[in-house]
């Protein structure tokens, strides 16, 4: 059985927090689970955590900068927290390109930064 990675919805955003090193069975069931989720809610933010991964290898290198991709051809803004060192020179050397991807050092400042892109109507209980 494959490990799901919560999706938790807050307002109009979507906050995952991942816990746990990914497989690639993971890293494709979450790809497709957010996917699912911003289209049944309609969601316009994404806040991805990550900072309980040390590490990780090519295949999900290309699985992350795909879920990002994807969420925002589905018109949700992404923001990455925690991205730790190694992550961040993986994802750079293997050429995953996330230059227009906004980034923060916390799940706090990632809120806080997805606010300010969004505006105050994401944050709302039904935005207008």
């Amino acid at each position: 059985m494959v490990a799901r990675i919560p999706i938790l919805k807050l307002y109009n955003c979507l906050l995952i927090s991942i816990q746990w090193e990914l497989d690639d069975a993971t890293a494709i069931q979450f790809q497709e689970d957010l996917l699912h989720k911003i289209h049944e809610t309609g969601a316009n933010g994404v806040v991805l955590d990550l900072t309980s991964i040390d590490v990780i290898d090519s295949f999900i290198a290309k699985v992350l900068g795909d879920v990002i991709g994807m969420s925002k051809l589905m018109g949700a803004k992404v923001v990455l927290t925690g991205i730790q060192p190694a992550v961040a020179i993986t994802l750079v050397e293997l050429g995953i390109h996330l230059q227009e991807v906004l980034t923060a050092l916390d799940l706090e400042k990632g809120l806080e930064t997805l606010q300010r892109e969004l505006g105050e109507k994401a944050w709302r209980a039904n935005p207008m």
